[in-house]
């Protein structure tokens, strides 16, 4: 096993096990599957599916929700990336909402074209969803992985995806 893969593989296990130490309350699990298209000539655009967890409210005011998330994403290529961050949401009217996230993570890639710059990637999203009466709700998000300039290369990596929310009491 390489370092990348072992420290890639312990900030997951991190992130998934702080999730779980926190409080119970409502919680989301996101399902997801979408495409990605990377910036970088050569690179392989590639499916990929998502797995997501986002813990109840830490702050509110009104229709607005600030609370703690973390996100694994796979691509069909092996490429794959683990992050943790704050996800803000709005309630707007008839059960629909909008997302918007901001998860710094690990990233390593499979193939070598996919290359995004370094291992420390960050992930920004913006979602449109709508929430239906059993509590569960479908979105469209828009996902963008870069490391923000801080290494020689930045070709970053733009996913488009269709998301299952399940909530859950922990």
């Amino acid at each position: 096993m390489s370092i990348r893969t072992f420290v890639t593989a312990a900030y997951i296990a991190s992130a998934f096990t702080l999730a779980s130490a926190l409080p119970a309350a409502a919680q989301d699990w996101i399902f997801s599957a979408g495409y990605s298209s990377f910036s970088r000539a050569g690179a392989e655009d590639s499916a990929l599916v998502s797995v997501e967890y986002q813990h109840d409210a830490f702050w509110q005011r009104g229709n607005f929700d600030a609370l703690f998330g973390a996100a694994l994403d796979v691509q069909t290529t092996g490429d794959l990336f683990v992050g943790a961050g704050v996800v803000g949401k709005w309630q707007l009217r008839r059960g629909w909402f909008i997302e918007t996230s901001v998860m710094p993570g690990a990233y390593a890639e499979s193939v070598r074209l996919n290359d995004l710059g370094s291992t420390f990637e960050i992930r920004s999203a913006l979602a449109v969803g709508k929430t239906f009466e059993n509590g569960r709700a479908l979105s469209l998000a828009l996902t963008h992985k870069s490391n923000a300039s801080t290494a020689d290369i930045n070709p970053g990596v733009n996913s488009l995806l269709l998301r299952w929310h399940v909530p859950f009491k922990g």
